[in-house]
């Protein structure tokens, strides 16, 4: 009788025990805020990654579009985007370009497939680069092949998971797409 009446008195003491109730919360609940900064981190990453391309390719099209890049190359258009860019890491290696010239009396519509960097392959799938004089209508899309900034974080393996073959190899890919139409200019010497 005693053992159970020490065992009664135990069970009462350590109910009425409050000692390490915050910890017990903090154990709980900590790593769901945790899982919700993280997220929220990665997820302004991305968005961040994104507003820094499409500015970068608008300031890039500004100058192709008034003439300060005369000759636009794939290279030359490469190496503004990515010097405007610098949040992308890796820009040179990682950006694709398609730039793609319509006439609008003989309309075809821009395919919807975009092209991105194949991370699986040595030789990178071809995409149309046609430059456009002066009134032509040009479609310019460029894909950016990025890795999260928190791979092991919820979204990050998210992310991680569903591009998980050879071509993004865990990557995610951010597009900007913009079309203009080339202002008519002359290059005159002195000008």
């Amino acid at each position: 009788m005693t053992s159970a009446l020490r065992l009664r008195d135990l069970l009462r003491r350590f109910s009425a025990n409050e000692d390490g109730v915050v910890t017990v919360e903090f154990v709980i609940i900590f790593p769901v805020f945790m899982t919700f900064f993280l997220m929220t981190y990665e997820s302004g990453m991305i968005s961040l990654r994104h507003f820094a391309l499409e500015r970068a390719v608008d300031v890039v099209v500004r100058d192709v579009r008034i003439g300060a890049i005369p000759n636009p190359t794939r290279a030359s258009l490469r190496t503004n985007i990515c010097n405007v860019a610098r949040l992308l890491p890796d820009c040179e290696n990682q950006l694709q370009l398609e730039m793609i010239r319509r006439d609008l009396r003989n309309w075809v519509d821009v395919p919807d497939t975009v092209q991105c960097i194949d991370r699986g392959a040595e030789v990178q799938p071809v995409t149309s680069f046609t430059s456009g004089g002066n009134n032509e209508l040009i479609f310019l899309r460029v894909c950016v092949r990025l890795d999260p900034v928190l791979p092991t974080s919820l979204l990050g393996r998210t992310i991680v998971d569903a591009n998980a073959d050879s071509a993004a190899g865990g990557s995610y890919a951010l597009v900007s797409t913009t079309a203009f139409v080339v202002e008519p200019f002359r290059n005159t010497p002195g000008s």
